[in-house]
């Protein structure tokens, strides 16, 4: 079975987590700080906070921006849940905004129009997580300007998006948005086999992320109650969690960061054949002219004229391990209690009833992508 996904270990990403474990430490140790510098380095950011997961990093992101009881959060329903649940997490409301019909991501328009209503109704949102689908950005630029228009902060989820580029710059720069956050799941772009990271221009949000990743504790004089007792003097100043990156982790990441670049290039050559040599019965994704995709996902659309359950248990069954990106937040049965109705997202449910991701990774080799070419292009004649 060819994956939708695949990390790709080198040998020196092997070598660089074996001298972490022959060394004095495994856990919270120099490579933590080092993999948060390379990452805010390479993104032109300030700062970097690494964390276990994309998903603690969205949550502490949330919280460091205030966000609580009452306060409402909205994203796209084209993501997986965790670009929702963080909200939850903090006690806060969720709403969506329906994707663009052309890039899946959320749509402007859409937002707009929706924030029109929302003020008329007081229930504007407090902090928007635009999601940047398939590693292709959403319009930053104009979602910035609503955002100071209305209100609202901007958590950018980029958790498919490291090596892509907005308008010539790479993303996580923070150009329009408060804080992004990465992940590193293997099947990502690189990884750390699991793992997140928040990057901010803001100090004070650095800060609190931080702490709140690290059980809410400090050694930080600075930040304490009263001078400390001695050299072991720790303080709890706040409720957090044990959303700690590792060292083993940041090794890799490390390593894996030194090849980002031709990650992507190869993520290209792939994308290019795949345009080029699949059939035309398929609608192949939309890439904006402002943006330069990380092509974390390839998503083609199988036509309405075309039952997608068939040609995806065709492409199963002759070992190609597609998937479908995502099932809409709102219809999962914890969001049902919610209310949301179908017909508030009609571009999201035209796109998920004809959805299929195909195999996209580094590691994928020509003569891989020819035979699920042959097995795509053949279960779209016989379907």
């Amino acid at each position: 079975m060819i994956p939708y996904g695949k990390q790709e270990i080198s040998q020196a990403d092997v070598d660089s987590v074996v001298r972490v474990l022959k060394s004095d430490f495994i856990t919270q140790g120099p490579q933590v700080p080092l993999f948060e510098q390379k990452v805010a380095n390479y993104c032109g950011a300030n700062f970097g906070v690494s964390t276990n997961s994309a998903t603690s990093a969205l949550h502490i992101a949330c919280l460091s921006l205030d966000l609580g009881k009452d306060d409402w959060l909205w994203t796209s329903p084209n993501s997986f849940v965790a670009s929702a649940n963080c909200a939850l997490y903090c006690g806060a409301k969720v709403d969506f905004v329906d994707i663009d019909s052309k890039t899946y991501n959320l749509s402007v328009e859409a937002l707009e129009k929706k924030l029109i209503q929302a003020e008329i109704e007081n229930r504007l949102p407090k902090v928007l997580v635009p999601v940047h689908f398939a590693g292709q950005s959403c319009d930053m630029k104009r979602i910035h300007f609503l955002g100071r228009k209305y209100g609202f902060r901007i958590i950018e989820d980029a958790s498919h998006a490291i090596g892509g580029k907005y308008l010539d710059k790479l993303i996580g720069g923070c150009q329009y948005s408060d804080i992004t956050i990465f992940s590193f799941h293997p099947v990502k772009i690189v990884t750390t086999a699991e793992g997140g990271l928040a990057v901010t221009n803001n100090s004070v949000l650095a800060e609190r992320m931080q702490l709140l990743r690290s059980h809410g504790v400090t050694r930080d004089s600075d930040l304490m109650t009263k001078p400390p007792e001695g050299d072991w003097y720790y303080q709890q100043v706040d409720l957090g969690f044990n959303y700690r990156m590792t060292d083993l982790q940041a090794a890799l990441g490390v390593s894996q960061m030194e090849k980002v670049d031709a990650f992507i290039a190869k993520r290209h050559t792939l994308s290019y054949r795949y345009d080029n040599l699949l059939s035309d019965k398929v609608i192949k994704p939309y890439q904006s002219l402002d943006c330069y995709s990380s092509l974390h996902l390839y998503p083609i659309q199988v036509g309405i004229d075309l039952d997608r359950k068939n040609v995806f248990n065709k492409l199963r069954s002759d070992g190609i391990g597609v998937n479908v990106h995502y099932i809409p937040i709102y219809t999962h049965p914890y969001y049902n209690k919610f209310g949301f109705k179908e017909e508030e997202f009609p571009n999201t449910k035209a796109y998920y009833s004809q959805a299929i991701s195909l195999p996209i990774f580094a590691g994928l080799d020509f003569k891989m992508q020819d035979q699920i070419i042959h097995a795509v292009n053949r279960a779209l004649s016989i379907t």
